[in-house]
């Protein structure tokens, strides 16, 4: 915030929603009066040209009628203003005017007025060009050293500079390797045009070269037809700045020095004409537009640099000499001489607010008031300061900085599912083999205390659970009031998602006294959905590749009693033995036993057993509290089947890498399809027809790749995220059996997920291998290190996808290994001491050598790739696969 403000002389709003950009100003005596008095041109977008010539009655006023000399609609946006000798035969100032395909030159002339209304200005086309290319800026200036007239340069959008010796078109050359037009200058000293390409580099080409270097009109023409004229355009200098630049401004207040001044994004550069940097000053603020000007120290020079914070800054060099507080922010400035005072201020904003001001102070007419003298009592100052810090220690202590009790009382969300499925399926667009997908509604209840601003509702279930709306916006909620929306979820996709748990949160706005527009707040409320919504009762299945048992220290519970919904009717006698057929096509069988106290759960796909082991804990605990007993535990005592869980690793991570070779084959065929098509327009465009050599059919053969790539590209990544999701179930039930095998508290299991699972998507940039292995590596050198020696080794800041899955492997063995040693998960370092814990089979000790590592490495291998270990397990007699409930 600067301490002044521009004082404003005269200012003026132009148009309405009409926009102005940095070319569209310009000041000079445009109607050739001869006085010395510059006239405001301005050009708008919507094609309206302006001239004013303002001469308020006294500072601030606003703009009369007569400060508008003229104002005409050319239809055509305007892109640029300039003013010069353009028409040739006189030296008269003429106004040229770019539009996006045409160049026009016009006369500005004025007749003096017999009444009171003043002088009358009129304006007369001298001549126009009409444009081939889309036109970006101009520049003009003595090319080539003429005298007494000025040429015009223009750029366009493809970075072609093309060169006007007034009413007749010269040459046009393309600047190499140009891919989006930059600011673009001239400088007389070195007879050279300078521009910023999108390399974020300064260039300079010599006028000559430019002059002499091969058209562009003949660009296309034969290597014989170019080695016989013609010469190549070279770059006279570079420089690279770094960054994009904003405006190009030539400054030279003698005939031995120069300056070449550049706006970037962050910086202001100013260089020598030899490219050289003389000076360069890193910028506080976001710079919109600038103007060098001359200084009245020797040897220095003065810029305007006005920026998006509404100020305008004064630097002589790279000193700040003065900031000023504009009421807008600035697209363009300009210096000139209006009514007789010098070096007024002009500035023009995006939206059309001209303002002429000037730098300074007004005196200030306000005195402060005498404060009235007392006696300071210390002991009573002392005696308040104990009281003050009393009352703001006990608030912090009890509510913090906001009140808790608000807090929880703006606003209550609940949830609440359906027991019964919807009476018609919402279902749409599913990819479920099955003849009828079912569906369910969840109504999402909102009841507010307060008044509420903006409150938005936004609802998750996990994929490919799909939802019939998942976003509610409420623009304003009155006091004590109640909202219920209701939406239905069913399943998408021919797979099971990972979990059955839906979250749905709300984001609002408080208003307080202190900020009307509302402190941002967010609550959520989770939810969860039945497993009959993507399970159906089944046949239970005597084979299974893949087996879990759980221990429990309680009697067992009739299957009936825990999953009333999936009894099969056609065989009441089996209570311990049940089917589940997942809606994908897999299933599940779940088999209690009569005395052993231990539950098996079995199926074809190693990541299904997960749902069924969660939901039987889930309804086991919830059966136990309604019985009152709460001592009820589960626990895990086989080997960790992390075999079949390196496997989904494994495929996974093999559809990553396919979709990168496929990306890149992509990206090859796109190229080769690109350049076949350049030389077809090529081809086509010769005035000699010549022979097209089977392009069209090298054309039609890389389309074809293209879309069969394309296609394969979308099929991998559907695979991806089906492989994705089905990791993540793996992921899940393998922390569920780490949880319960070294009976783990609800934070260690805690850490365990958040090492395990940090991402909700998977992709190219930042995968789930490289991610978890970071954060496994992280707990393996902190509270499972085995010495200080490893906690002191720093881990890569880097995550990229590695070559192979054999080191997360490895660290993940390495976690289980370091668990069952007795290793605690915890947040710090200092609890990373070994605990004596009883080992289950399938885990063996911390080696403590080099030596014995390795060792270790290959026991480790062996222990855990054999299938035996999941599938041989203690025997349960009283329980066959589908027998047992008639013995």
């Amino acid at each position: 915030m600067s301490l002044f403000k521009a004082r404003d002389w005269w200012s003026t709003v132009l148009g309405e929603k009409e926009e102005f950009d940095q070319g569209c100003l310009c000041l000079a005596d445009v109607d050739n009066t001869g006085n010395g008095q510059d006239k405001i041109i301005v050009g708008s977008f919507m094609g309206y040209l302006r001239i004013f010539n303002p001469h308020p009655v006294k500072t601030g006023d606003g703009t009369q009628a007569e400060d508008l000399l003229l104002e005409v609609h050319l239809r055509d946006p305007i892109l640029q203003v300039e003013v010069g000798k353009f028409v040739s035969g006189t030296e008269m100032l003429h106004l040229a005017v770019l539009h996006s395909r045409k160049l026009c030159v016009y006369s500005i002339s004025g007749t003096l007025g017999n009444v009171e209304h003043g002088n009358q200005y009129q304006i007369k086309l001298m001549y126009e060009h009409n444009l081939q290319r889309t036109a970006c800026n101009m520049t003009y200036g003595s090319f080539g050293g003429v005298k007494g007239r000025d040429l015009i340069c223009i750029q366009s959008m493809d970075g072609m500079l093309m060169v006007f010796e007034q009413e007749s078109y010269a040459f046009g050359r393309f600047l190499p390797g140009s891919l989006l037009p930059g600011p673009l200058a001239y400088s007389s000293r070195t007879d050279s045009f300078i521009t910023v390409s999108s390399c974020r580099q300064v260039e300079s080409y010599k006028y000559q070269v430019l002059a002499f270097a091969t058209d562009a009109d003949k660009r296309q023409e034969t290597e014989q037809q170019k080695l016989g004229s013609g010469k190549r355009l070279v770059v006279d200098w570079t420089l690279n700045i770094g960054e994009q630049a904003l405006d190009i401004c030539i400054v030279s207040f003698n005939q031995s020095a120069s300056s070449v001044f550049v706006l970037g994004e962050r910086n202001f550069f100013c260089l020598k004409d030899n490219g050289q940097i003389r000076f360069m000053k890193k910028l506080d603020c976001s710079p919109s537009c600038f103007l060098p000007y001359c200084s009245v120290s020797e040897g220095t020079t003065n810029t305007l640099i006005g920026n998006h914070n509404n100020m305008l800054h004064i630097y002589q060099d790279v000193t700040l000499k003065w900031a000023t507080q504009l009421p807008h922010i600035p697209v363009a400035v300009r210096v000139g001489c209006l009514h007789d005072l010098k070096g007024v201020i002009v500035t023009l904003s995006d939206d059309g607010h001209l303002q002429c001001s000037y730098l300074g102070t007004d005196p200030s007419l306000f005195q402060a008031p005498k404060v009235e003298s007392r006696e300071l009592h210390y002991d009573e100052l002392d005696i308040e300061l104990k009281e003050l810090q009393k009352i703001i220690k006990d608030v912090n202590k009890s509510q913090g900085i906001w009140p808790t009790t608000e807090r929880e009382d703006d606003l209550k969300v609940s949830a609440m599912v359906s027991p019964n499925f919807d009476s018609v399926s919402q279902a749409t667009d599913v990819e479920v083999g099955t003849d009828l997908v079912p569906s369910v509604t969840v109504k999402v209840t909102l009841q507010n205390r307060l008044a509420l601003q903006k409150a938005k509702l936004s609802v998750y279930v996990q994929p490919p659970l799909v939802l019939t709306c998942d976003q509610f916006t409420f623009e304003f909620m009155a006091p004590e009031m109640s909202r219920t929306v209701s939406f239905s979820v069913y399943l998408k996709g021919s797979y099971t998602p990972p979990q059955l748990e839906g979250n749905a949160v709300v984001s609002y706005s408080r208003p307080s006294d202190r900020n009307p527009d509302g402190i941002p707040r967010v609550i959520q409320c989770k939810f969860r959905l039945p497993l009959k919504l993507i399970c159906l009762p089944g046949q239970p299945s005597k084979t299974a590749s893949h087996k879990l048992t759980i221990d429990t220290n309680k009697s067992p519970v009739s299957l009936l009693s825990l999953f009333p919904g999936f009894a099969n009717q056609s065989e009441d006698d089996q209570v311990n033995v049940m089917g589940f057929h997942f809606l994908g096509g897999s299933r599940v069988t779940l088999l209690a036993s009569k005395t052993s106290q231990r539950y098996r759960i079995q199926s074809e796909q190693f990541e299904d057993l997960w749902l069924i082991t969660n939901e039987l804990i889930i309804r086991l605990q919830e059966y136990f509290e309604k019985q009152g007993i709460k001592d009820f535990a589960c626990s895990f005592s086989g080997s960790m089947p992390l075999q079949e869980y390196f496997e989904l690793i494994d495929h996974h991570f093999e559809l990553r890498i396919n979709g990168e070779k496929l990306e890149e084959l992509l990206s090859e065929r796109a190229l080769q399809f690109r350049a076949i098509q350049r030389r077809l327009l090529t081809r086509f465009k010769d005035k000699t027809p010549a022979p097209l050599q089977h392009l069209d059919t090298l054309l039609d053969g890389t389309y074809k790749q293209v879309i069969a790539l394309a296609d394969a590209v979308e099929e991998n990544q559907d695979n991806l995220f089906q492989s994705f999701t089905k990791l993540r179930s793996a992921t899940h039930l393998v922390i569920l059996l780490i949880g319960l095998w070294q009976k783990l508290s609800p934070d260690q299991v805690a850490i365990l997920e958040a090492a395990f699972l940090p991402l909700q998507q998977d992709t190219q940039e930042l995968g789930w291998e490289e991610t978890v292995d970071a954060a496994i590596s992280h707990l393996l050198k902190t509270c499972l290190s085995k010495s200080s020696k490893e906690q002191a080794l720093n881990l890569s800041s880097q995550l990229n996808i590695p070559k192979d899955t054999s080191r997360l492997k490895k660290h993940i063995t390495l976690l289980c290994d370091r668990l069952a040693k007795g290793g605690r998960l915890c947040l710090s370092t200092d609890a990373a001491a070994p605990q004596t814990i009883v080992m289950p089979g399938g885990c063996t000790a911390i080696p403590e050598s080099d030596l014995e590592e390795r060792s270790m490495e290959q026991d480790s291998t062996e222990l855990f790739t054999n299938h035996k270990h999941l599938i041989v397990e203690t025997p349960m007699p009283e329980v066959s696969p589908l027998q047992g409930v008639s013995e």
